[in-house]
């Protein structure tokens, strides 16, 4: 079982309180032999105005500074709250890609989150290639809006694919955060639905 990337906490080196908790997350992520570190989650209180965008991306650039010191790259993992537009009418996924180096910072995808956003992820590929090496991948049912297995829903999982390149996919993970079936069935389906399909 490999690893490629792992979910990390970020909150405290956004606040400026611990940049050695950040080194000591690269030191376990090499031990594990995660090639990623990938920052998934903002409470709300960071995040509610574009200059708290501007500062989440200065302090990505930081962090990713120290990650590259360990050979990891620093991502960053979307919800659906960063495509909502800010008071400048930008959104917060904009001023992140904007304000953070392309080098130093990429994304992971979460197809989901984007489209249930009303973001087209070719869009965001052809506009910053390379950006998005890291995917997750679930499917939008039709009829609740919510996860469902992928091929199952409305996401045009073919034509996302076929722009792979365009991306700089290296990674992708399918990832459904509940499910109505047992769980091993669910991630079957959604396994044999990308093996069959999409490969």
């Amino acid at each position: 079982l490999q690893a490629p990337a792992a979910h990390i906490s970020f909150e405290n080196f956004l606040t400026g309180k611990d940049e050695d908790e950040l080194r000591l997350i690269c030191e376990a992520a090499k031990v594990v032999g995660n090639k990623y570190i990938v920052v998934a989650w903002l409470n709300e209180a960071f995040r509610k105005v574009g200059d708290d965008y501007k500062l989440i991306a200065e302090k990505l650039n930081k962090a990713a500074i120290i990650s590259g010191q360990y050979g990891l790259q620093l991502a960053y993992h979307n919800h659906d709250f960063e495509f909502r537009q800010l008071e400048d009418q930008e959104t917060g996924y904009d001023i992140l890609l904007k304000n953070t180096d392309k080098d130093l910072v990429k994304m992971e995808l979460d197809l989901f989150w984007a489209v249930k956003a009303g973001k087209d992820p070719v869009e965001l590929f052809q506009s910053h290639p390379g950006r998005f090496p890291l995917w997750h991948i679930k499917d939008l049912d039709k009829d609740s809006g919510s996860f469902t297995e992928v091929g199952s829903g409305s996401i045009d999982f073919a034509k996302i694919f076929e722009h792979k390149k365009d991306a700089g996919l290296r990674h992708f993970f399918i990832e459904q955060d509940e499910v109505k079936k047992e769980a091993f069935e669910s991630i079957t389906q959604s396994f044999r639905y990308v093996k069959d399909r999409l490969l």
